[in-house]
Formats: C-alpha cells, structure tokens, sequence
C-alpha cells in the first residue's frame, strides 16, 4: 500500500517543477525582449539628438538627457549622482598703476648753422636788413647755434586731471659782462594742468602758463613745422606764444576722429588744442610781469572737412579762425616798460589742405597794434596785416626716408 501511494506524489512533483522552469524561461524571454526593445528607442533618441542639436552639449546637459533613460533600463538602480565641475577662477585684476608711474619724458634739440648767402649783412640805422624776431642767431657774424633744447615731462595724475611741464635750455641772456650775451639759460615754457570734468575729455580746462589760442601755426608744435620759424605777421601777437592764465577747449568726437586719422598716417598738426577755445590771460606775454591790471581775451575755432564727397578720398581741408584782444605794454630800448599801453587787437583766418601727397597752407590775419615810429622815436598805435602761403608735398619713400618739401611766401605790414 505504500509503494502504490507513493508513486503519484512523485509525478505531481516533478510535473509542477517542469510548469515552474517554463514560467521562468517565459519571464526571462520577456524582460529580454522589452530591453530590447528599450535599446532600441534609446538609439533612436540618441540618432534624433545628434541630427537636431546645434552644437554639442556640455558634458553635465548630456548626462542629465540620458539619466531617465538609464533609470528606465535599470529601474531597481540608484540614480547616478554627477559629478560637481568647480568654475574656473578669474583672473586677478591688474594692478593699477600710481600716478608717478603714468608720466612720460620726452624732449628734442634743434641746432642750426647760420650764414647769409645774399642781401646786406650789416646796415646803417633805417636800412632794412636781414633778421628775424623769432631767431636771435640770423645775424651778420653768427654760425652755430641751439634754436631749442626741449625737455618735457607730462602724464595723467588720475583720469581726470594730467599736467605738461616744459623747459627750454637755449636761451640767449643779454647784458651780463659789459653788454655780452650769454646762452644757455633755462628759461620756462610751459607749465599747466588739464582738468577733464567728463569722462571722454572731449572738454577740457587748462590752467597755467601754456600756448595761447590765436593762429593756427603759433599753437603747432616746433618739432612738427616744416619752416624754421614762425611768420612775424602772427607770431607778432604772441611773441614766445605763451603766456599765464585759463584756457576752454572742447573737441567734438567727430573732430578727434579725423584729427586721430590724421595723425596716425603721420600728418603734421597744430596739436589738440580743441574745435573751439575760449582763453583769458594775463596779455604781457611769456614770463612777463603783468603791469596794467587788464587781461587779454582770445577765442579760436577751427574744422576739419573730410572731401571724400568730391572724389578726394582721405583728404582733409581745415578751416578757421581767431581773435584776440589786449592792451600790451612794450618794453623800451633805453630799459624797462612802457607806462602807457597800447590796444593790440586782431583777427585772423587759417585754411590748411593736408599733403597727400600735395597740400597748402595759409593764414592772414588783420588789427591795430603799437608800432615804433623812426621819424618821431616814439611808440604809436597803428593798423596792421600780413600772413603767408605755404605750398608744400609729402614723400613717404625715398633713400633718405619720408620728408616733406615746402615753399613759403610771407607778408607783414605793422609792430
């Protein structure tokens, strides 16, 4: 009875173990097949990712994109956890740099041979003969000589103030041993501040002894004229063209451009002194004591026209104006000053085409002014006119370098 009841229990048994390996390969097939199915669409969103995108996605974006369809093949997983990229670290800020360290120094020396190769080396009194106001060397029995020995140390203190000192070192002393004339004195040009009370300098206050604004060539700098001196019929305004008191200048942005343009394909120009100026001083002139309690007025304007419109492309015409008024008092022959002065009033025009390779130069100007009088020995106040016209070309290239090539025409009528 035992042997028969025991037979059946045995077949059950291993029937239910065969239905439970067939439930287990049917679960298996299944799983395989939905991860299958699963690598399949990750594929696809991987090949539509890289066919849409526009450029490639950082690292941190892609992983992120990725992350559900890895939790979704591997549901029982841990969400991975990305790893935290530092920023990188800015760079430190220059140090800025002290106001000592933002001032530069610059000079030039001009020296000269001079001879007169024509005309009257000397002269009885009331003959004209060959001189000039502006260089003290051009005489009868002169050679070599220092016109100018310039040194200049000039920076910005801040951004809103900057200063220009300069000396001259070849200054002529007259009367030291029994009437000799002594050289090589120091003797101050320049000495002023620049106020800036806006941030782009397009205008600016100068305070100090600087150039004054009257005349095109007086404000040109030494080193960039092409004639050795200036004409007397400006330059008789301003002898020295400097003088102590408060200058306005304002430069339109449209101004600095062309005058920047210009400057930098190596043009010589009068220097910033402003589209427009307005300046009062003392009006006795360089390193002169003032002596009638009256100040000098002076205004200036002056425009670049770029003539690009009419076929001159790059071509610059600049044109302009000044005006200046004062009582002067002159020194006399017999030593000291006047005690009577005199109106010294004018106005003037400049018109200037830059050499490209030709251009002209010229510049008149009309007023009253004191004269000596040789009939009466006496000073007197009498009318005035003169200017110049300057033809002059530009060689950039040639065995000697770049120069320029000039020719000058001047008139002067007055004191």
């Amino acid at each position: 009875m035992a042997a028969g009841a025991h037979a059946p229990v045995v077949a059950q048994s291993s029937a239910a173990t065969e239905a439970g390996e067939a439930d287990q390969a049917r679960t298996i097939a299944d799983l395989q097949r939905q991860i299958d199915e699963l690598k399949a669409v990750v594929e696809q969103l991987k090949a539509a990712q890289v066919a849409t995108a526009p450029a490639p996605a950082p690292a941190g974006t892609a992983l992120a994109q990725q992350q559900p369809v890895q939790q979704a093949v591997n549901p029982t997983q841990p969400t991975p956890v990305l790893a935290q990229v530092e920023a990188p670290t800015r760079a430190a800020a220059p140090t800025r740099k002290a106001w000592y360290e933002k001032l530069s120094l610059r000079g030039y020396t001009q020296m000269r041979m001079n001879e007169i190769v024509s005309g009257d080396s000397t002269a009885p009194a009331g003959v004209s003969r060959l001189r000039t106001i502006g260089d003290s060397g051009v005489r009868d029995n002169s050679n070599f000589s220092l016109r100018r020995v310039r040194l200049v140390v000039q920076g910005d203190v801040n951004d809103h103030v900057s200063i220009y000192l300069q000396p001259d070192f070849a200054v002529a002393v007259s009367n030291q041993t029994a009437g000799e004339r002594r050289e090589g004195f120091v003797q101050l040009r320049d000495a002023y501040a620049d106020v800036f009370p806006t941030g782009d300098k397009t205008f600016r206050i100068r305070l100090g002894q600087a150039k004054v604004p009257y005349g095109w060539e007086n404000l040109q700098s030494s080193s960039n004229r092409l004639a050795l001196d200036r004409t007397d019929a400006i330059n008789s305004a301003v002898p020295g063209e400097r003088d102590l008191g408060i200058t306005a200048y304002y430069t339109p942005p449209q101004v600095r451009k062309i005058w920047d343009r210009l400057s930098a394909d190596g043009q010589k120009l009068f220097g910033n002194y402003g589209a427009f100026g307005l300046g009062v001083f003392n009006g006795q002139g360089i390193n002169r004591t003032e002596t009638n309690d009256s100040v000098m007025t002076v205004a200036l304007v002056t425009w670049p026209f770029e003539l690009d419109g009419l076929g001159l492309d790059g071509q610059v015409l600049e044109l302009g104006g000044s005006a200046i008024r004062n009582r002067f008092n002159p020194e006399l022959r017999s030593g000291g000053v006047s005690p009577v002065s005199f109106k010294d009033n004018r106005a003037g025009v400049h018109a200037v085409l830059y050499p490209q390779p030709i251009g002209l130069q010229t510049e008149w100007n009309w007023g009253t002014g004191p004269e000596f009088d040789p009939a009466t020995g006496q000073i007197e106040q009498r009318s005035l006119n003169g200017g110049y016209v300057q033809a002059m070309g530009r060689v950039k290239q040639s065995p000697l370098g770049p120069f320029y090539p000039f020719a000058r025409w001047q008139y002067y009528r007055g004191g």
